[in-house]
């Protein structure tokens, strides 16, 4: 597994965690995904994993216990790429690996998201996760792909007035009010709370996020154990663990004059996403 640079340092819960590979998508971290899509294909018997990333270490260790897993010195190698290409657009980025060529040795890049298609037998797509905007395609992506039908926990408290339109994961836990719209595909977290009137769409919620009356909350992203008061519009977004609104917020995911977005990296460093519609990403922690 091969480290790269990455821009979604504030929405890691480790902070001293290189990879954005622990970040979760249904609820399984992309590292766990990723190298379960390889196992099924190659049948790995070893991994090695840049010394620096500990948490990736100990997810390949508890998920993986019968696959050997050693790890190498980043400073004395040429795999530490500073993999900031000037196309931002996700889809140009993205790559294939032949599985024949590389059957003894697959090497890939640890921050990316896998996918493999019985169409397309001898080979490995990869999308790079270097921009927010990435790790969004990827999140929508998967819900559209991946999350197929619905799921919901017998200990889910759904009121009869809500509607759920299309597949949809809803954990243990979760509890939806009345009048509201869950539309998929869309995953709820354990423990998660919707309220009175609330739109969900094409969502991935964490675990313990509140989401108040008469919210509209679409193809956004949430860590876990966020609270959104009522009167909300987030949509396109990113947000961080324990993120708390303030009533009446929005995120913007447009701009008034129809042109590409631009992301601010770093102080001055503003970048073009290639895209027309993307929203806020906010960092653990923070209060609007």
């Amino acid at each position: 597994l091969r480290l790269s640079k990455h821009f979604l340092d504030s929405l890691l819960i480790d902070k001293d965690e290189l990879s954005a590979s622990s970040l979760k998508v249904l609820n399984q971290p992309i590292i766990v995904r990723n190298l379960g899509i390889v196992d099924r294909i190659l049948n790995i018997h070893r991994i090695k994993v840049p010394s620096k990333c500990s948490t990736v270490l100990r997810l390949i260790q508890d998920n993986f216990p019968e696959i050997s897993v050693d790890e190498y010195d980043t400073n004395n190698s040429n795999n530490n790429d500073d993999n900031t290409a000037a196309d931002t657009s996700t889809s140009a980025r993205s790559f294939r690996i032949s599985i024949q060529e590389n059957m003894n040795n697959l090497e890939l890049p640890l921050n990316s998201a896998l996918w493999y298609s019985q169409l397309e037998k001898d080979s490995i797509s990869v999308n790079p996760i270097v921009y927010p905007w990435d790790f969004h395609y990827i999140v929508q992506r998967i819900l559209r792909e991946e999350l197929t039908e619905t799921s919901i926990s017998p200990n889910a408290t759904i009121s009869k007035s809500t509607v759920i339109d299309g597949p949809c994961i809803i954990e243990d836990g979760v509890s939806i009010d009345d009048f509201c719209k869950i539309k998929g595909p869309t995953y709820i977290g354990k423990g998660s709370f919707i309220g009175m009137s609330s739109l969900i769409r094409n969502c991935m919620i964490g675990n313990n996020t509140r989401i108040g009356f008469n919210c509209e909350i679409g193809r956004s992203y949430f860590v876990g154990h966020d609270i959104i008061p009522h009167q909300n519009v987030i949509v396109d977004s990113l947000i961080g663990e324990n993120v708390w609104f303030g009533a009446y917020s929005a995120t913007l995911n447009v701009l008034f004059n129809r042109k590409k977005i631009p992301f601010e990296l770093a102080k001055g460093n503003i970048i073009d996403t290639g895209r027309d519609h993307f929203g806020a990403v906010i960092g653990n922690n923070c209060t609007i």
